[in-house]
């Protein structure tokens, strides 16, 4: 058995093992021909997919799974960087000093001479002058500029107003941003009732993101609270089925009054409990 054989069948080859793995799978004589005719391009779906399905292990915690959602989602850092070594561009253990040399420089109080002894609020303070600093070498001149187009919308939409509100460009209070939200509504009824859908498009995208803004103003993650909204819904619309299953019906055999009854039993029930 070669050594690369042995391996890849080592149980407890650790990263070694994964990196030989990801070799052979792209292997243009030997490997696999899925692997080899994919590219950055068509992997980064999948990439974006794994990640989501670790935020959802966690959120549902099982611990379990979340094991297997990491590795899935390690597999996909592999992926990219077998496919830019093949490229000569640079390999994954050059991946993982960059990540190690960012930490370092952003963590002086742990790994440098600074003190440790300050407030979480001054070290996000910190963290954020030296990003400011690490996209001035990147070229990054505009206030705006690094915020990952890639990100879910309401995320970026966040970052993007973070962003802004570091050079002053915000509310000062909330009272203004709901004043904003009431505004943003009253456009998209108007837009609705006498516009083109393209414009009734743009009003909902300029209602969404002042509704991004409101979570940043109160300290909510909108995509978590998102995420929890769909979660009580898929919970509370469970329950009526499962109410009208014990008559021997489905939603379809219903009626939008009678849904929403049930609808109301079931939160009421929730609420009490």
């Amino acid at each position: 058995m070669s050594k690369s054989d042995q391996l890849v069948h080592n149980p407890h080859g650790g990263m070694p093992r994964l990196l030989e793995i990801m070799r052979r799978l792209r292997d243009p004589e030997t490997g696999c021909p899925w692997d080899i005719e994919q590219t950055f391009a068509t992997i980064a779906p999948y990439t974006i997919e794994e990640a989501y399905e670790v935020a959802d292990a966690i959120e549902r915690k099982e611990w379990g799974e979340l094991k297997g959602e990491l590795g899935d989602l390690l597999f996909q850092s592999v992926f990219h960087a077998q496919m830019a070594e093949e490229a000569g561009m640079f390999t994954f253990d050059q991946v993982a000093d960059t990540m190690s040399d960012k930490m370092v420089a952003r963590h002086p109080h742990v790994f440098g001479a600074e003190s440790r002894d300050k407030s979480a609020d001054q070290q996000t303070v910190d963290w954020e002058t030296i990003k400011a600093a690490e996209r001035v070498s990147k070229a990054q001149k505009g206030v705006l500029d690094g915020v990952a187009i890639g990100l879910p919308a309401l995320l970026r939409a966040q970052k993007l107003q973070k962003r802004a509100a570091r050079v002053g460009f915000d509310w000062p209070d909330t009272s203004m941003v709901l004043d904003k939200i009431q505004e943003e509504a009253q456009e998209l009824v108007e837009a609705r009732d006498s516009l083109t859908q393209d414009k009734v498009r743009e009003e909902m995208g300029d209602l969404l993101f002042v509704l991004a803004n409101l979570a940043r103003h109160l300290g909510v993650e909108p995509e978590e609270a998102l995420r929890d909204t769909n979660a009580k819904f898929e919970r509370r619309f469970k329950g009526i089925e499962d109410r009208l299953a014990a008559e021997g019906r489905t939603p379809e055999q219903s009626n939008l009054e009678e849904l929403d009854a049930l609808w109301n039993a079931v939160k009421a029930e929730e609420k009490g409990h």
